[in-house]
Formats: structure tokens, sequence, C-alpha cells
């Protein structure tokens, strides 16, 4: 089962290019160990919520940009094997001692791929990204295989959810605390491929307007009020 680590970052704005140029050499010695796969999303509609957002999961400050990234190995023992030779790898005390963002509130955690359709692009140019704090597994995946078949029809090209695995709550931020998880609860790390903002744009009012989508609040299974979501430019991707 295809395996993945998901991050969201709070970048100083005016270190986009340092962000990339670290994300392009930590791929080097990702790639090295065994990843397939590496995407990198910059913020760019990432909304202010009233009870959780991506700001608040990172405390990302008024000088800062979100980034929601992730790596892609074909299982977990792929993805564990790879997280001790990165560890041992030369060149990683020194990509550690100069990232250009503050890594005591980079969330992070491990996940189980359960919704893999469509395929990635190398025209792929934006992302939208989502937390979800999710309970009952096979009512999400449900869902989730309703919803993909909507978002896929109006444009998007991939659609990625993945499941809680390795997710724990940090010192001063984690996936938890960002979504103010709660017992029986795990977080899934999801997000949509499209080609550029404008397709997406497109294709978004249409997926909102889908008669497939419309269910009553209390028939979803996750709490929409706790759920973190935004729209990224593609930065980078291996």
């Amino acid at each position: 089962m295809t395996y993945i680590d998901g991050f969201v970052v709070a970048v100083p704005t005016d270190r986009r290019d340092a962000y990339r140029d670290h994300a392009v050499r930590g791929w080097t010695l990702l790639h090295a160990a065994g990843a397939a796969r590496q995407g990198e999303g910059w913020g760019d509609d990432v909304p202010h919520g009233t009870l959780t957002d991506f700001h608040r999961a990172v405390q990302a400050g008024e000088d800062e940009t979100v980034v929601f990234s992730w790596i892609e190995y074909t299982d977990k023992a792929a993805r564990n094997a790879a997280a001790t030779q990165i560890m041992a790898a030369p060149g990683m005390d020194e990509l550690a001692a100069t990232m250009p963002f503050d890594g005591k509130r980079m969330i992070y955690g491990g996940f189980e791929v359960v919704v893999d359709t469509g395929a990635t692009s190398p025209d792929t140019g934006y992302i939208d990204g989502f937390l979800i704090p999710a309970r009952d597994k096979q009512a999400y995946l449900a869902m989730a295989m309703r919803a993909e078949a909507v978002f896929r029809d109006h444009g998007a090209t991939r659609v990625v959810e993945a499941w809680g695995d390795d997710v724990a709550a940090g010192k001063v931020t984690g996936f938890p605390q960002a979504l103010h998880l709660q017992d029986g609860e795990t977080v899934v790390f999801s997000w949509i491929e499209w080609p550029s903002k404008a397709v997406r744009d497109a294709g978004m009012a249409k997926v909102m307007a889908d008669a497939r989508m419309q269910m009553p609040p209390d028939a979803m299974p996750f709490d929409g009020k706790r759920m973190v979501y935004g729209g990224f430019a593609l930065l980078f991707q291996s």
C-alpha cells in the first residue's frame, strides 16, 4: 500500500526561492533513499477559519506563507528504510542546518493511502490540500470515492486520500492540535491535483453545484467545521 509523509510548514514569504532550493536538494537525498515522488505547494488561496485553518496549524505569521508538502513511497517499509538511510546520508546535517523555516513549527506525520485515482501529470500546476478529522473509515471511504469522481469529472487530474497511521501530537504544533482531534478520530491528509489555478477555479465551482456533492451536514463522516483546507500553487514536484 502506498505510503506518504505529509508536512505543513510556515515559510517566510521572502524566502520562497530559498525554500524551493532546499526542497530540490532534499529530493536528491530522498530519491536516493527510495522515495517515489515529492510535491511542494506554496500557499495561494489559504483562508483564515473561525476554528481551524492552515495558518493556525503552524502558527504562521503575517510575513509567512503556508506550504503543503508530501513525499510518496511504495509502502511503509520503504518509508521506514528511507528514514533510516536519510538520517545517516552525507549532506543531511548541512541540509538540516540550512532550513529556511522554523522547524519547531513544522507539522508532519505518516499516512496510508486509501484512495488514489487519476494520474500525476507533469503539467500539474495547482493543488487543493485538506486536513480532515475522520472517525468512521468505511463511511469516509465511501464518501471519498463518490467525491473523487466528481472532482475528476470537472477537471482534476488526481485525487489522493491518506489515512493517519504515524501521526503524533508535537510539543509546539502537530496534526492533532491543528484539527482539535478528539478520541476515536484519525487525521486524513488529502490533496487534489489540477492543471492550473484557472482550471481549479472553474472546476471547483462546478463541483460545488454538482448534485452528487449534496449531503446533509449530519450525514458527513467528519466534522466539517474543523476541516482545514486551502489552495496551493505547485512550487516543486519530482
